[in-house]
């Protein structure tokens, strides 16, 4: 099963990195909201 070990398509590389970059920028934002929101 060699198949497995050969490169990943572009499109899923793209994919993941967007999914990516998204995940952070909401995690980012709700841990701005927590910090916000305990200080006040």
């Amino acid at each position: 099963m060699s198949n497995i070990e050969e490169k990943f398509p572009r499109s899923l590389w793209i994919r993941l990195v967007i999914y990516l970059a998204v995940g952070h920028v909401l995690a980012g934002f709700l841990y701005l909201l927590f910090a916000l929101g305990g200080n006040s």
